[in-house]
């Protein structure tokens, strides 16, 4: 079963720099300010309360948390020592920087039961990065990667395309970079325009033209079936839906979708859902066997597949569950025909 994370988020904090695209308060309704060991101990408290058997995890989101001082880092992990000593907490995972992190603050980080560290990467091209206002070069996050694998830990990758000067390659070509530095996740993140950024200064000025939300489904389904051909986990597309993203004019524009994994899902499957039915003559009748997972993946949002398929002049009578089958395999049936794939193919 996976882990009840119990998020804290200490947005801005040890950020040296202010990126282009970011807003975390209009992001994540926080306003950053650290919390104390009394409600550190009341939040984990609360969160047990409800996760059953499940283990319960810690993670501080946003902000660079080896950019901190070593007395504020000090202050948010001292309080978490005694539940990991009594297996009320079974991991601590933290958010933070490329040039923000050396081997030493690393191993004072697994002595406090840091188990994970997630990398903003972004880019790995440095003209991008640099456009961004991100302070790091893709050398540095090289550094990182490599520092946070050889002490032991847990290495997830963030990456941000559509950022300015980025374009389908270079996103492609990030994302093959990063892999090669053999993060054990990624999440995908792409970029929206903020309320209150530099970024939307650019957008007003006609400097900055965002993905429509066609374009980013289309890149993040390529970025998503690389990693997926790669055996690395993608955790997250696309920002999670908050009372403050949604809003009313806190994203000036972009792709921003409450649901945009299942989009990006759901391409996926049509792809090969249209593979799998190509030479059927129009007027077929076929039914789509998938685990029972997929099936909202399959029929895509409001059933958005199966509507492409009948305009395009076939008829997907039933999508029909199967835990035969694993959440990468669909089967087509249409009469004596019976076809199976992968989407890794």
């Amino acid at each position: 079963m996976r882990p009840i994370i119990v998020p804290f988020f200490i947005s801005h904090r040890g950020c040296p720099h202010q990126c282009v695209f970011c807003n975390q308060m209009r992001i994540a309704g926080d306003d950053g300010e650290l919390p104390d060991g009394e409600a550190i101990r009341a939040r984990v408290a609360a969160y047990r309360g409800t996760a059953g058997e499940r283990s319960v995890e810690v993670a501080f989101f946003g902000g660079s948390f080896t950019a901190l001082s070593l007395v504020d880092q000090e202050c948010l992990l001292a309080p978490l020592q005694p539940l990991r000593e009594r297996g009320e907490v079974s991991g601590i995972r933290i958010s933070t920087r490329p040039d923000a992190i050396d081997g030493g603050n690393l191993l004072w980080l697994r002595g406090m039961g840091v188990d994970t560290v997630e990398i903003g990467i972004q880019s790995m091209d440095d003209a991008v990065l640099e456009k961004a206002g991100r302070g790091h070069t893709a050398a540095q996050v090289v550094t990182a990667c490599r520092l946070v694998k050889d002490e032991g830990l847990t290495l997830g990758a963030q990456l941000m395309p559509g950022l300015p000067g980025d374009t389908p390659a270079t996103s492609l070509a990030s994302l093959r970079r990063v892999l090669d530095l053999a993060p054990d996740f990624l999440r995908i993140y792409p970029t929206l325009v903020i309320a209150g950024t530099r970024l939307a200064e650019f957008h007003r000025a006609g400097e900055y033209v965002p993905l429509s939300l066609a374009e980013a489904v289309s890149l993040c389904k390529k970025l998503l079936h690389t990693a997926l051909v790669a055996g690395v986990p993608v955790v997250r597309i696309g920002l999670q839906s908050t009372a403050e993203l949604e809003s009313e004019g806190s994203v000036v524009a972009g792709p921003y979708h409450p649901a945009f994994r299942q989009l990006v899902e759901g391409e996926l499957c049509l792809d090969l859902s249209r593979k799998l039915t190509a030479d059927l003559p129009r007027g077929s009748k076929v039914t789509i066997f998938c685990a029972p997972s997929r099936v909202a993946d399959v029929a895509g949002q409001r059933r958005c597949n199966v509507e492409t398929f009948r305009r395009e002049g076939i008829d997907v009578a039933s999508i029909v569950p199967d835990p035969d089958l694993s959440p990468l395999e669909l089967r087509v049936e249409a009469g004596v025909i019976c076809r199976r794939g992968n989407l890794l193919t």
